[in-house]
């Protein structure tokens, strides 16, 4: 099949470069002018892996405006913040037949993809895989070749042909995906993991091997996922994991696969951006208040963050009589 990626950064780069390598045609639509420009000038992405063996790879990349190419599948990678206007931008290359895959950070896209895409035709998911935008037209694999993993369920929880092609095709290109049922409890058990890792490495400006050795690392994990939990309970989710395998899972990922990786929170908030905080700790908190319930930690480490947001852009010379 035909891919599109909408949301040519890090991950959007990752899929779409993995696919192409696999001999499948896909096209890059991106609304950052930066990227779109800086690929045409070179001809293509610089793509090392673990900050080594740095080559071009060519690829397609367009604005959406520009985009006139149909695809038989979407693959939607930008941030939260901007999934609203690059729809809204892209809505002209949108039809009946294609399916889009969102393994999007954070809660509050499928939504939006809504407005656009059927329910039987959108099929959410996770990814576990760290890569790193170094710059423009500039990104790094994290890990070995074939390292990471990610999980997909179709919105209607109904796997169909297509779907299963789409499966196909992802393990063919290393993606190492794994198709559930379970389409909510898929989707939150990323948001805890992002809830826990993202944001605890973004306060501290740690990798995540480095988290995971600290003295204090499992009881604040446990903390976050067990009000995480509490919430998903009362709001009728079934997670794919339980509390315990959450846990091994922060802890496998943070020794084993990324130890090195700084998640993309922090490279959101090093690079002087707006953090995703909003849809990870702050919708698990959000969430939790429509059951009556509060997951206080959740809602501190939102605020921390937002904190750290304004520190960081904050004039000291406001300060000055």
């Amino acid at each position: 099949m035909k891919y599109a990626v909408l949301g040519a950064g890090a991950m959007g780069l990752r899929y779409g470069i993995l696919l192409q390598q696999a001999g499948f045609p896909v096209d890059f639509v991106e609304i950052w002018d930066d990227q779109i420009n800086k690929i045409k000038e070179q001809n293509g992405v610089y793509v090392s892996r673990d900050g080594k063996d740095k080559h071009l790879v060519p690829v397609n990349i367009y604005s959406p405006e520009d985009y006139e190419g149909n695809p038989d599948v979407w693959i939607v990678f930008t941030k939260q913040m901007q999934l609203e206007d690059a729809l809204k931008r892209t809505a002209g290359s949108f039809k009946d037949h294609q399916y889009v895959v969102s393994p999007m950070n954070g809660m509050g896209h499928i939504e939006k993809i809504n407005k656009y895409f059927k329910p039987e035709k959108v099929i959410g998911g996770t990814a576990l895989i760290g890569t790193v935008l170094n710059a423009a037209g500039d990104v790094d694999f994290i890990g070995a070749s074939g390292a990471g993993s990610m999980h997909m369920a179709n919105q209607t929880e109904k796997p169909d042909d297509t779907t299963n092609q789409i499966v196909d095709e992802f393990t063919k290109a290393n993606l190492n995906p794994t198709l559930t049922t379970n389409f909510l409890g898929t989707l939150m058990a990323k948001v805890i993991f992002n809830s826990v890792i993202n944001t605890l490495c973004t306060m501290f400006e740690i990798q995540m091997g480095e988290y995971i050795q600290g003295p204090t690392a499992e009881k604040l994990g446990r903390q976050l996922i067990n009000e995480a939990f509490d919430v998903c309970e009362r709001a009728g989710i079934k997670l794919l994991n339980t509390r315990e395998e959450e846990w091994q899972t922060i802890k496998y990922v943070s020794t084993d696969t990324n130890p090195l990786h700084f998640p993309s929170m922090y490279q959101d908030m090093s690079k002087g951006r707006p953090t995703e905080v909003d849809y990870i700790n702050g919708y698990i908190y959000e969430l939790g208040l429509k059951y009556h319930y509060e997951a206080t930690t959740h809602e501190f480490l939102r605020n921390l963050v937002h904190l750290s947001e304004f520190a960081r852009d904050f004039d000291p010379k406001s300060l000055e009589a």
